[in-house]
């Protein structure tokens, strides 16, 4: 009998420590803090808290983003002491993504799909540029609820926002991993997954961590944030911000982009570039970039460049025209190169500033309106307006 108690005081005390480590490492996994979410300040205050100078801070600060490093554990912080790294061990999380998968276009785009903590997936594009202009596309949602009728993102719905260290992490992680191969990637647009603007404080956060001077070294100028059309947030973004804006356009009346765009029914065209129209006043030596994705027989005609001149009228931008990436369950087709051309040309004698843009990264489903992945719950389909209803049936 006392060798029965004693195995079974044996085994309680054994689950009782087995059960308080399990508990110790549940709540130092809770404790860690992700140092990608924090602006320097604030990173700085929680060095600070932890009994280190602030210079230690900065040391820190450098390698998670700057001198070519870019840590992604303690065991990559050479210089700081090791006392400092133990602590970082014990209390800091340095990465907020986890390569799912790297994929390469034919035209040596790149596409990098990360899993988030909670399984989720996010993708990111980085673009090389025979220029040396080598530019990070990043995600700001997993999803989208804007249900663009042209963007397969928008198909998904929006699953949720990310946090500013999952956007961070995606330029750390494109510099990171294909600086060796593309060369220095020095701009950053927020065209991936996702409306920017919905998610403002984490996509403001994030651009501050990427402008720092003592860290991933953006300049403001070459960091650009793209929106459907979101009237309150954009009036704040130009007002708090000196990075560059994208307006999604794409229609030249509120028919059609009400049904494309259907963020046009809460803030339509007009709204929307008088808004700009006022906000541009106060800015100096500023330029919008509107994006215009051609879609065949839709947006294409010769009557639509003529509107599109008109409605940009006194406000300073320029127009990125832009054709349309296929993918599965569209309803519309590319406008063809002429056709592009001769609609760039009317706006160029018009005295527009007009640019073109290929398609890049497209036979990887990694151009412009081709990232992410719809599950079966997807977001519906609008109805088309009858104009186009032959079209759209002959497309199908």
């Amino acid at each position: 009998m006392c060798v029965c108690v004693l195995i079974c005081a044996t085994f309680c005390i054994f689950c009782l420590m087995l059960l308080f480590l399990l508990g110790q490492n549940s709540v130092n996994h809770v404790d860690k803090l992700l140092l990608k979410g924090f602006r320097y300040p604030e990173l700085e205050k929680w060095v600070r808290s932890h009994g280190y100078r602030a210079g230690q801070a900065m040391m820190l600060w450098k390698r998670l983003y700057g001198n070519n490093i870019w840590a992604h554990s303690s065991e990559e912080l050479e210089g700081l002491n090791k006392d400092f790294r133990n602590m970082l061990t014990q209390h800091a999380e340095f990465k907020a993504l986890h390569v799912k998968d790297i994929v390469a276009a034919s035209d040596g785009t790149r596409k990098i799909l990360f899993t988030l903590d909670d399984g989720l997936v996010v993708e990111t594009v980085v673009i090389p540029c025979e220029s040396g202009r080598t530019t990070v596309c990043v995600s700001s949602q997993v999803g989208c609820a804007m249900n663009c009728q042209f963007c397969y993102t928008g198909r998904m719905g929006l699953r949720r926002n990310l946090t500013a260290a999952e956007i961070v992490d995606q330029a750390v992680f494109a510099r990171r991993l294909l600086t060796s191969e593309v060369g220095s990637i020095t701009n950053v647009v927020f065209m991936g997954m996702g409306e920017p603007l919905q998610n403002i404080e984490n996509v403001t956060k994030a651009i501050d961590i990427m402008v720092d001077e003592q860290g991933l070294q953006f300049s403001p100028r070459k960091v650009t944030v793209s929106t459907s059309g979101l009237v309150p947030q954009l009036k704040r973004f130009l007002r708090e911000s000196n990075c560059a804006l994208a307006v999604s356009l794409n229609a030249t009346t509120d028919e059609v982009r009400n049904w494309i765009m259907p963020i046009n029914r809460k803030y339509n065209i007009g709204l929307l570039l008088e808004t700009l129209r006022e906000e541009l006043r106060l800015k100096h030596k500023y330029k919008v970039l509107f994006e215009y994705v051609m879609l065949a027989g839709i947006n294409d005609s010769i009557e639509d460049a003529k509107r599109l001149v008109d409605l940009v009228r006194g406000i300073p931008c320029k127009i990125n025209l832009i054709s349309f990436n296929p993918h599965h369950g569209s309803l519309f087709k590319p406008t063809k190169d002429e056709k592009m051309i001769d609609f760039r040309n009317f706006l160029a004698k018009a005295g527009c500033i007009v640019l073109m843009r290929p398609s890049r990264g497209d036979d990887q489903m990694a151009a412009c309106g081709q990232l992410g992945m719809p599950g079966e719950v997807q977001a519906p389909l609008l109805r088309v307006p009858s104009q186009f209803q032959a079209l759209v049936e002959a497309s199908i």
